[in-house]
């Protein structure tokens, strides 16, 4: 059976009430004190949802900010609700969805055509589709004792360093474009993610396209021909980077903390990282084909010469079930799902990690997504 949306006339969340409204009154027009779907009023006067139970997911770690946030956020308006979710990287949290383990996942990649087609095992006939909740730019971070600004770079030399064919920092290529820095002849330390990373899938999108240095094809697993450090999640690469002088990675920009960051060269002009050059970048980019109707993965162009857009960028998913086999956690996936792309939701996680609002238009297509979620008859 299918859901009644949350979206439109059931999930209407107020910045000043924090409220989810699990079934409004163009549902139930004579609801008032409840609508015999355990709805009500709390706090007062303002609505809540009352779905009750525990969603458990798991998956990447760049949305670990953004997503206690969200937890936090969502349990505020729907109190008899808990949803748990471990930051295991992207790979981790796609295969424990795909077994069963996970009611939905996040993942900084959208699922290959393999993984949608063994999702039908778990999530009906239309298998999972992505939601692209969490828009953020992936930052080039470094150490170097003696630079304490902003680095720019274009993406051969970006994919030179990551190659291990640029070894110092004040490497010719390095120099080209920073003419006014004092460049140390510091050794550089690359640093990258050791597990299955949907970070690193895109990171290496962009080196694939933007770099002629770099001969690898994009994957979630870093080339094992490369000789570098590696630590696990982001929280690793940047504890680790900031422990070495001369390191440098690539890791979400939220949690980089304080390293310095690299300015990518794009079109005419270096592009710093930041909210509005990545939503640009996203809002560029062409919708994956083949899988779920609803699905909204997109191909990002990782070598845009567009004025402003920064392309190294990660559409961060959360990757839901079209159809759950119970009546109560489909009402929780619908439920969370809609905090997520709600004004409310998409602010919260924009306070707590600095990642790009989705835009109306893309919070209307993703509210239709979820508005067909249903129950396994």
């Amino acid at each position: 059976m299918k859901l009644a949306s949350f979206g439109r006339a059931a999930a209407v969340l107020s910045v000043a009430s924090l409220a989810l409204v699990a079934c409004g009154e163009a549902n139930n027009p004579g609801a008032e004190n409840g609508d015999g779907n355990g709805n009500g009023e709390a706090n007062g006067g303002a609505e809540t949802s009352e779905v009750q139970g525990t969603l458990v997911g798991g998956g990447a770690s760049s949305q670990e900010a953004a997503m206690t946030a969200w937890t936090n956020g969502f349990t505020s308006v729907a109190p008899e609700a808990q949803v748990n979710y471990a930051s295991v990287g992207s790979g981790a949290g796609r295969d424990g969805f795909l077994g069963g383990e996970y009611d939905w996942a996040g993942s900084d990649s959208a699922m290959d055509d393999d993984e949608w087609e063994q999702s039908k095992e778990i999530c009906g006939p239309d298998g999972a589709f992505h939601i692209p909740a969490y828009i953020s730019p992936i930052a080039v971070a470094f150490n170097v004792e003696g630079i304490d600004d902003t680095l720019n770079l274009d993406g051969d030399t970006i994919g030179s360093i990551f190659a291990g064919e640029i070894t110092t920092w004040d490497d010719e290529a390095i120099a080209e474009h920073n003419e006014d820095v004092d460049l140390p002849d510091t050794p550089i330390t690359v640093v990258h993610r050791a597990d299955d990373s949907g970070t690193t899938d895109n990171f290496t999108e962009y080196l694939e396209a933007a770099a002629s240095t770099w001969e690898w094809e994009a994957s979630d697993a870093w080339p094992a021909d490369i000789s570098a450090e590696s630590a696990q999640q982001n929280s690793g690469v940047v504890d680790l980077t900031s422990q070495t002088n001369g390191a440098i990675t690539y890791a979400d920009a939220s949690q980089i903390g304080g390293l310095n960051s690299v300015a990518v060269w794009v079109g005419n002009d270096y592009v710093e990282h930041n909210a509005e050059a990545a939503s640009q970048a996203v809002a560029s980019s062409t919708p994956v084909e083949g899988q779920a109707s609803n699905n909204m993965a997109v191909e990002l162009d990782r070598d845009t010469e567009e004025e402003g857009a920064y392309p190294i960028v990660l559409a961060a998913y959360n990757i839901f079930c079209n159809e759950y086999p119970d009546q109560e956690t489909a009402d929780l996936a619908v439920a969370f799902a809609e905090y997520l792309v709600s004004e409310d939701g998409q602010q919260t996680a924009e306070s707590a990690a600095g990642n790009a609002p989705m835009s109306e238009d893309l919070r209307n297509t993703a509210m239709d997504a979820i508005s067909e979620i249903t129950v396994a008859e």
